[in-house]
C-alpha cells in the first residue's frame, strides 16, 4: 500500500512540476515577444486607417448588392401578383 501512496504522491508531484514548467514557459515568451509586439504597434496603428477604409467599402458594396438584389425582385414580385390573381380569386369565390 505504501508503495501505491508514493506512485500517487510522485505522479501528483510530476504533474505539479509539468504545470510549473509550463507556466514558466508561457511567461518567457510573453516577456521575450513583448518587445517585439512594441516595436510593431506603430505600424499596426499605421495600418488602421487602411483597415477602416476596407471595411467601409465592403459595407457599401454589400449594401449595393443588397439593394439590387431587392430591386430585382419587386418586379418579379409584381409579375407574379398580376399573374397568380385571377386564379386567386376564382379559388376564392368556390
Amino acid at each position: 500500500m505504501g508503495a501505491l501512496i508514493s506512485l500517487f504522491v510522485l505522479s501528483v508531484m510530476a504533474f505539479v512540476a509539468f504545470v510549473l514548467f509550463a507556466v514558466a514557459v508561457k511567461i518567457m515568451f510573453k516577456l521575450v515577444l513583448l518587445p517585439f509586439r512594441l516595436v510593431l504597434l506603430p505600424i499596426k496603428l499605421l495600418f488602421l486607417p487602411l483597415i477602416a477604409i476596407a471595411v467601409i467599402v465592403k459595407l457599401a458594396l454589400l449594401l449595393a448588392f443588397g439593394v439590387a438584389v431587392v430591386a430585382l425582385l419587386i418586379p418579379i414580385a409584381i409579375v407574379v401578383a398580376i399573374f397568380a390573381a385571377p386564379f386567386l380569386l376564382v379559388a376564392a369565390l368556390h
